[in-house]
């Protein structure tokens, strides 16, 4: 597999909230480690003891299915118990505060926490009450997705190999992505450029500071792009008049054939999922050739492997 890996790095995170502030070196050792991981998947016994004897809570006050169910994979494949916390079935439904959720589970002895929650911080706040457990962040509101981008960047390093210089367009409703912050901090990290794209409502101030630039044309945009990454476009956006319709959204900025033309030869197609076929990505390009979105699938489960054994299995040298 192409990419390189820097020398003479070791982890030292014990909580992963954010890719701001992440060093190359950081997020290379972090892919060296989920190729490993990513190479244990395809052997028939997929289970090591990593992580045995640990007590892994996933903890989820938004729906989710396809970042719940691969943490709940990777914490068993590594051989941690697993306890899945919905909120809508706990005392969280009743008024319990976070804080106290938050003792609870230091109670039970969980040794690790996973979180998705609506507001901006809520990870950031258990590890501040936790004394014991290393908290990973699935997801808090529109600020981090980390280990969505973590996968990202993980599938795109396996394709291109070493991405110093390699043009990313993030195409589509940045301003209430989550991921789309975790990506370009990720990406810049690593020497892409970072180009957003798209209605001009749904592109934030602050895209310098996200370590990229804003080209609202989105022909001009893909121009020589090596990953085209469309985000998923809520339709709520649409009622909130944000764009005029899903129509006009999708001929100007949606994924076609006829864009991704633009793009170099062999760019990369990629979506967090679920997608809207038709809206921010055809069919023809999801189900393409160029489409990498049921991979990064299979990365989620690998990057977080990595991230849970290196975070509560034991730091390694690079």
């Amino acid at each position: 597999m192409n990419g390189t890996s820097s020398s003479a790095t070791r982890w030292t995170r014990r909580n992963v909230l954010d890719l701001e502030g992440w060093s190359r070196e950081e997020i290379l050792l972090l892919l060296e480690q989920a190729r490993h991981m990513d190479d244990l998947l395809s052997r028939p016994i997929k289970k090591v003891p990593a992580l045995r004897g640990k007590l892994a809570v996933n903890l989820f006050f938004e729906n989710s299915t396809r970042t719940r169910v691969s943490f709940e994979l990777a914490e068993k494949m590594l051989s941690a118990d697993v306890v899945n916390w919905s909120a809508a079935g706990s005392s969280t439904s009743k008024g319990e505060t976070l804080r106290d959720t938050a003792w609870t589970l230091e109670a039970m002895g969980a040794d690790i926490v996973v979180i998705r929650h609506g507001a901006v911080g809520a990870a950031a706040y258990l590890t501040r009450k936790l004394k014991k457990a290393v908290v990973l962040n699935a997801g808090d509101g529109a600020h981090a997705h980390p280990t969505q981008g973590l996968l990202d960047l993980y599938t795109a390093w396996k394709h291109l190999g070493d991405l110093e210089g390699r043009k990313i367009v993030i195409l589509g409703d940045v301003e209430h992505s989550r991921v789309a912050r975790s990506d370009a901090r990720g990406f810049a990290a690593l020497g892409c450029e970072v180009v957003f794209c798209g209605p001009r409502t749904l592109i934030p101030l602050e895209v310098e500071a996200l370590g990229g630039r804003f080209e609202p044309d989105a022909r001009k945009a893909v121009e020589g792009a090596d990953l085209v990454y469309m985000l998923r476009i809520q339709r709520e956006r649409q009622q909130d008049g944000l764009f005029p319709s899903v129509d006009e959204y999708h001929r100007f900025w949606g994924g076609t054939e006829e864009l991704m033309k633009l793009a170099r030869p062999g760019a990369l197609a990629m979506h967090p999922g679920p997608i809207n076929r038709g809206v921010e990505i055809a069919s023809e390009i999801a189900d393409g050739e160029q489409s990498v979105i049921l991979e990064q699938v299979r990365s989620g489960v690998a990057v977080r492997m990595a991230l849970l054994y290196l975070c509560a299995g034991g730091a390694v040298d690079a």
